[in-house]
Parts: C-alpha cells; sequence; structure tokens
C-alpha cells in the first residue's frame, strides 16, 4: 500500500508500538492543580523515543516536536496512558505519533492530547545515521498517516529555510 519504493527491511507499525502508563502524584500537579505541561512533554518524548529506538535498533536523537496540542487537563490520582506508534520514516530521521489519554476507573480512555516527534538515528558521536528499517504500510489509516507526515516534514524545511 506504501507508494514508497522501499528498498530496506521493513518493520510495521505494530513492531515498535509502545504503551507506557503514568500515575498523576502530586509531584506532577502546577499551581492549579493540573498535571505539569512540561511533566506531560517529558512522558510523551519519552515514550516516543522508546519506539523510535525499538523500530531503528540505533540510538535516536529528538530533533522535533509538532502539534503538540493539549485538549484537556488531567489531575491528581488520574491513570495516564501514551500510546505511540511511528509514522514516517526517512533516510536518518523518523516520525512518531503518541496519544495521551485519561484511563477512567471502567477502563474508557479519553484523549487529553495529541503530539508528533521526529527523532534522528545518530552515531556515538552524535553524526546523522541511516535507518537500517522502513516502515511497511498495510492499512489506509497508516498510509493517511504516512502523507500527513510527509507535509509536516516539507512544512519543517520551510520553517528552517524562514530562520524558524
Amino acid at each position: 500500500m506504501n507508494e514508497n519504493k522501499e528498498t530496506r527491511p521493513v518493520r510495521n507499525v505494530e513492531f515498535s508500538q509502545i504503551e507506557n502508563l503514568h500515575v498523576v502524584r502530586g509531584e506532577d500537579i502546577n499551581g492549579t492543580g493540573r498535571l505539569y505541561g512540561g511533566r506531560l512533554l517529558s512522558w510523551i518524548d519519552e515514550t516516543a523515543a522508546t519506539c523510535a529506538q525499538r523500530h531503528s535498533g540505533l540510538e535516536i536523537t529528538t530533533a522535533s516536536i509538532d502539534n503538540l496540542t493539549f485538549k484537556r487537563g488531567a489531575y491528581s490520582n488520574d491513570v495516564i496512558v501514551l500510546v505511540a506508534r511511528v509514522t514516517y520514516v526517512g533516510r536518518t530521521s523518523m516520525e512518531v505519533r503518541v496519544d495521551t489519554y485519561i484511563e477512567d476507573k471502567e477502563g474508557y480512555r479519553h484523549p487529553i492530547n495529541r503530539a508528533y516527534l521526529t527523532y534522528v538515528a545518530i552515531t556515538r558521536d552524535g553524526k546523522p545515521l541511516p535507518i537500517p528499517y522502513g516502515l511497511e504500510i498495510t492499512k489506509e489509516n497508516e498510509q493517511m498517516e504516512w502523507d500527513a507526515a510527509e507535509l509536516r516534514r516539507q512544512n519543517r524545511k520551510k520553517r528552517s529555510v524562514e530562520g524558524f
């Protein structure tokens, strides 16, 4: 289904998908009684990085964060679920989508955040390294994510040229 003519071995989206859980504790709460945005961002980055590392099998570093959207707050004792999946793999970089939910007592998940992060595979001395695995796209929604990731990638390049 992926229009990309991949020559590398491929891994599918499920191979590297990660799910992390956190319980919001007192030290995670800001002055307004909500989860610190920075704490949530740290959890998002950790979850996404683990996903990217699992897919690539390499050391990676965060290159950018796109579309970090806070939909609602989280409070003390809320169970936070973060689900990360690879959406795009380029030559040395890859994009990971992280959806964050509050899971209620009945197990229902209510979305609170979505973010897209880009990671670059690197050598021990920090130089970009080719990612050995492409991404196998088998579902329509995965192809839609891939296409949207390519647009985000073009927008990042444009912003970079513009000095942002």
